[in-house]
């Protein structure tokens, strides 16, 4: 995140659970409260400053009581606003429309392909089964119940034919021949490091993975967990229903899909396993992120003060960040997570003793995704933080960052 990274000219948060908004002017924009006036239009918002008009569209059921924005505290060069909503408790929530363990089903085709390029590496897959596999602890868990030894001891759970596994961030799918035209296979480069603190006449032993690539493009989908079986990132793949296909010819932008995945995700463990804490691992098992999710209910919108600070819709912020000018189009206020975050890496941490408590604590969950994307996925984090308002850049020893859905 860089220093001299500025924020929005205008913030807005919406909370429908709590029927409540926070708007944040910097004073690039308006001199005081008495410059700004926030009325509700007809599913919409409208702001009025000095340098214009802004209107944010709202979805289906939400709008603002009148009368309701009022002054908050003021920090530094923003101007704060509370305001309060009305909220149809009855408005389905359409923005999210989750993550691909949600929409997998049984008996209907599937294509899979590469994230990065768009070729398809699996053809038209039919699953008679489609099912989850156990916890990540679930292997403690019956050494703590069974009062003989366990049965599944160094056993890997694997997919028969026409299986599909659902682990937490990745798939196991039987391999066919196929793949070979579309996948490469190659082992993993042979590491001997220490683990920290380990005593350096107690080496590690070596674990190689045969890693799984797009034979297209080169680019890491996964890798062979056992013969005949595929490991693959729901971060690193596409699943498309096989009839209709052509109308997904183009990949969506690269951050704006692990964005979203990775938010969807968080959102349906959160709400299936009651778990908000997260420990985002590469696949040696350290954790690269800690993450905390706070809400899933913010609908958000943001707009540039200058123009040299125009964002397009589609960028790594949140929707709708466009420059604040007079003759402003509407912009549409999109669903978002509000997430709490801590880089791990020794470089980047400077507070080591919330990690350790994180990594002894069973209430943290952890999810395992490819190295780069861990590093990618912390680039969209800091990204998102920089363009936020400083003072909602931090809350206690976290970074705070919204994930759109």
């Amino acid at each position: 995140m860089g220093e001299n990274a500025k924020g929005p000219g205008v913030f807005l948060e919406l909370r429908k659970r709590l029927q409540s908004g926070l708007l944040v002017i910097w004073r690039d924009v308006a001199k005081s409260y008495a410059e700004v006036r926030v009325t509700g239009g007809d599913s919409s918002l409208h702001i009025r400053t000095p340098r214009g008009l802004l209107i944010v569209e709202l979805p289906a059921g939400v709008s603002l009581v009148e009368g309701s924005c009022r002054e908050a505290p003021e920090r530094g060069d923003e101007i704060h606003f509370r305001m309060r909503l009305n909220v149809d408790q009855h408005t389905d929530d359409t923005g999210a429309l989750g993550s691909v363990m949600e929409r997998l089903q049984v008996r209907e085709s599937y294509s899979f392909h590469c994230q990065s390029c768009g070729t398809r590496v699996l053809e038209e897959r039919v699953f008679k089964r489609v099912l989850p596999l156990p916890n990540c602890n679930w292997s403690s868990l019956v050494d703590d119940w069974c009062c003989h030894p366990d049965p599944f001891a160094n056993l890997k759970l694997l997919p028969r034919a026409e299986d599909c596994l659902l682990g937490d961030t990745h798939l196991l799918v039987p391999l066919d021949r196929g793949c070979e035209e579309t996948l490469t296979q190659e082992l993993s480069p042979i590491t001997n490091k220490m683990a920290d603190g380990q005593n350096q006449d107690t080496p590690k032993p070596n674990r190689r993975r045969t890693l799984v690539s797009c034979k297209s493009c080169t680019a890491g989908l996964g890798e062979a967990v056992a013969p005949g079986t595929l490991k693959l990132y729901i971060t690193e793949v596409t699943v498309r229903p096989s009839v209709g296909d052509s109308q997904f010819d183009t990949s969506p932008d690269r951050s704006l899909f692990l964005e979203q995945t990775i938010a969807a995700r968080l959102v349906e463990l959160s709400s299936s396993q009651s778990v908000f804490r997260f420990s985002i691992q590469a696949s040696d098992g350290k954790a690269f992120i800690l993450l905390w999710l706070l809400n899933s209910d913010s609908l958000i919108a943001s707009f540039s003060a200058t123009p040299s600070l125009t964002v397009r819709g589609d960028a790594v912020t949140s929707p709708g960040h466009r420059q604040c000018s007079e003759h402003q189009s509407p912009t549409e206020a999109g669903s978002a997570v509000k997430v709490l975050y801590l880089p791990c890496s020794p470089s980047a941490s400077t507070h080591q003793d919330v990690v350790d408590t994180w990594e002894k604590d069973i209430g943290v969950h952890p999810l395992e995704l490819p190295l780069t994307t861990c590093q990618e996925l912390l680039s969209v984090l800091t990204a998102s933080t920089s363009c936020l308002p400083p003072s909602l850049h931090s809350m206690n020893s976290y970074q705070v960052a919204y994930m759109r859905l």
